[in-house]
């Protein structure tokens, strides 16, 4: 059994829907803890974690969710993992990520001793976002995935290389595929401009979670994603071995020692 814990927001609230079932598919138990407030960036994880505020919807494999406080998720399992990651639209921006992130680590470190730390990296925008912040990129897509992974590396790189979940990777490598080149009449892989969309998008983004941190081979994983309220959003065959493939193709390119 591996367990997960996600210090984020609702890019990692969508990041945690999909992974146990795939997990489960390729007889992996995963257990997945996420500490959520919309939005939340590494400043506002600090204060919480300095005031020990009770402020985040904690919900977990296999448990009812409920409110806690970063050290009370902290402390309620042996986590094997505790992901940190900026809010998305400060990602590009590496100014906004310290001191915060750093004293972050540190908490961990304290009341999770025996956790490895990842950084779980965010992806850009679509192209047509109208998320108040995309400005801040020129609203340019391109322009924000480059500035944040550069800016996700730097913040492994300060906590003693670290690990990275490639999950901007994977998304920017299925866009250039051409059922996911919405710039060409591609689908979006986004439900809203910035959020990743209700199947395809959080599945490509768990399966880039399942394979980074259990080396799985996901090939013949049979898990579908199903949305049951609109069933049209059920991914193809073919879509679902592009997703596979373009979620290797992030884990593939980043290979990293443990610390």
């Amino acid at each position: 059994m591996i367990k997960v814990l996600a210090i984020g927001n609702s890019f990692s609230d969508d990041a945690r829907t999909y992974i146990p079932q795939i997990a489960a598919a390729s007889g992996i138990e995963l257990v997945f803890g996420n500490l959520y407030i919309g939005g939340c960036s590494l400043e506002r994880h600090h204060q919480n974690m300095t005031e020990d505020a009770v402020a985040y919807s904690y919900t977990k494999t296999g448990a009812e969710g409920r409110e806690a406080s970063i050290r009370e998720a902290l402390e309620e399992e042996k986590w094997d993992v505790v992901t940190m990651q900026q809010a998305s639209h400060f990602s590009g921006l590496y100014e906004t990520y310290q001191p915060y992130l750093t004293k972050l680590s540190e908490y961990v470190k304290k009341y999770a001793p025996q956790a490895e730390q990842v950084i779980h990296e965010t992806w850009a925008y679509e192209i047509t976002s109208t998320h108040p912040n995309f400005p801040t990129y020129d609203c340019d897509q391109k322009k924000m995935y480059l500035q944040l992974r550069s800016a996700y590396d730097q913040a492994a790189a300060s906590l003693g290389g670290v690990r990275v979940i490639p999950a901007g990777d994977a998304m920017q490598i299925a866009r250039s595929h051409p059922i996911f080149d919405y710039a060409n009449g591609g689908k979006s892989l986004n439900r809203d401009g910035f959020h990743a969309s209700w199947t395809h998008g959080r599945y490509l983004i768990g399966l880039t979670w399942v394979e980074m941190l259990t080396g799985a081979d996901l090939t013949d994983n049979s898990f579908v994603p199903v949305k049951e309220d609109q069933p049209e959003l059920t991914p193809t065959a073919e879509e679902i071995k592009v997703l596979k493939e373009c979620a290797h193709k992030a884990v593939e390119a980043r290979q990293y020692k443990r610390i």
